[in-house]
């Protein structure tokens, strides 16, 4: 019942907060246009379709990232964490209600992202190619939901944020696979692109835009993929009263 309140509260406050909802949805789909203005003078050769799908996840997670971490963090200033946490709100709640409560945005995210590329790129995939892509970039929005939840418990102000883009977000572009194959890498930066969840997003999306694919080859992905969700919300509520 405490994680339900909680997330009530949280969309009824993404609700009131137009501006929020407008750039948490607007930004992805400009930034995803503008890789639309990059790939098109780009030579003619070049695979825009192996590159499409994942870049547009990845933009999803950066911007999903970011946002939620700043508006948890946002909260702890308000002193709303600091007052549920007295009033006898566990930490598993807590954060489960704010993970339900934007759950929403996120699907509609992940939507928005997924169709605009395929209109874009005039990308012609089966209609159970786009349902599995769309699971893929849900899934991943809300591994980074949760992850903005548990970096803001390290985080004292919006400013403390900023200095893991480049610690998890930046390594993800270089080392997850998203232009590279992560076994053509060092050992070193292999493991630590194995650690990042767009790898096994980008190994799905990989998988699933081949003309013939199996979903065989990508169970281990999805289950890893979804286990970031439990893992960091386990992380979050044990790091979460400490920073309070």
């Amino acid at each position: 019942m405490n994680t339900l309140t909680i997330a009530k509260r949280v969309m009824k406050q993404l609700q009131g907060d137009r501006r929020f909802l407008v750039l948490s949805i607007i930004a992805p789909l400009i930034i995803i246009y503008f890789l639309k203005l990059l790939f098109d003078a780009f030579p003619s050769p070049f695979p825009i379709t192996d590159f499409t799908i994942p870049i547009s996840a990845f933009i999803l997670h950066f911007l999903c990232f970011i946002l939620c971490a700043i508006l948890l963090v946002q909260e702890r200033t308000r002193g709303t964490l600091e007052r549920m946490l007295i009033s006898g709100y566990r930490q598993s709640s807590i954060i489960g209600g704010y993970t339900i409560g934007y759950l929403g945005l996120a699907t509609i995210q992940a939507a928005a992202v997924l169709f605009e590329s395929l209109w874009l790129f005039k990308l012609d995939y089966s209609k159970e190619t786009v349902f599995i892509l769309f699971i893929v970039i849900w899934l991943l929005a809300i591994v980074s939901v949760m992850l903005g939840i548990f970096i803001s418990t390290f985080a004292r102000h919006e400013g403390h944020v900023f200095p893991f883009i480049p610690l998890i977000i930046l390594p993800s572009v270089f080392l997850t696979g998203l232009f590279i194959d992560v076994n053509a890498l060092p050992g070193w930066a292999a493991f630590i692109g194995k650690c990042l969840p767009l790898h096994y997003a980008v190994n799905i999306i990989h998988e699933i835009i081949k003309p013939e694919y199996s979903l065989s080859n990508t169970y281990l992905d999805f289950i890893i993929l979804t286990g970031y969700i439990f893992f960091l919300w386990i992380m979050a509520s044990l790091t979460l009263r400490e920073t309070a």
